[in-house]
């Protein structure tokens, strides 16, 4: 083999080690890099506010007994005045009032074979609902529902078909902030363990939005609503 030839192929392997040599390096570095990108943390941020009901659906339902027919409804007609009246009267709108078709029970028509001991053959039910966004002005109004039994109208309060419901429906105004403050309260879960295992913050791996709630903030006040929503983060950590 000539010269010629031993120097091209010492200049070759000198160039294949060079370039194994710098494919190590890279290799190294991607190694490194990568097993930093495998450290992550996952944290949580929640976010609660209290808001006023904005929406309040008050049913006010009266049953009565008779054994006539058409005294039952007779009836039936006039709790239905004195109520709205009673309503207007409080500054009720006519608009925030509708009147529930009444629902009248013959106990001897019943496929059983009635109830012979009852008192009263016919038995009747109605509700008068009030739907509001006025809330703090039906609640008060509310407080003087005493005033309907001084006029001969008996409110049934202990079915919970119509118990009275405090809504909170503005909930997409308040989302951006909620979100922004839960994932502020995140980051600083895990800016905290960051610096407890002395590590550094990296960037975001994956985020999800929790869902939304809406509750009572307790059994004494349904008209004060808790929403709240936890947002779950995971950040990567370098060294």
């Amino acid at each position: 083999m000539d010269k010629n030839n031993q120097g091209g192929l010492i200049s070759i392997g000198i160039g294949i080690l060079a370039g194994l040599i710098l494919l190590g390096v890279f290799i190294n570095s991607s190694v490194k890099t990568f097993k930093d990108y495998e450290r992550t943390i996952t944290v949580r941020g929640l976010a609660e506010q209290e808001h006023m009901a904005d929406v309040v659906i008050w049913p006010l339902q009266f049953t009565l007994a008779s054994n006539n027919r058409e005294e039952i409804y007779s009836q039936l007609d006039e709790n239905a005045t004195i109520i709205t009246s009673f309503l207007a009267e409080n500054g009720i709108n006519e608009d925030e009032i509708s009147i529930d078709v009444p629902v009248v029970t013959d106990r001897q028509a019943q496929r059983w074979g009635g109830d012979g001991s009852a008192q009263f053959r016919y038995v009747a039910s109605q509700a008068i609902t009030v739907y509001s966004n006025n809330v703090e002005h039906v609640r008060s109004v509310m407080r003087n529902v005493g005033d309907l039994g001084r006029r001969g109208v008996i409110i049934s309060g202990d079915d919970y078909q119509f118990r009275t419901e405090y809504m909170f429906t503005r909930l997409n105004d308040i989302k951006p902030e909620m979100i922004e403050a839960a994932t502020i309260e995140a980051r600083k879960v895990a800016e905290k363990f960051a610096e407890d295992s002395d590590s550094k913050l990296g960037k975001i791996k994956t985020a999800s939005q929790g869902q939304f709630t809406i509750s009572d903030r307790d059994n004494n006040n349904p008209h004060i609503k808790n929403v709240r929503v936890v947002s779950t983060i995971v950040y990567y950590l370098t060294d």
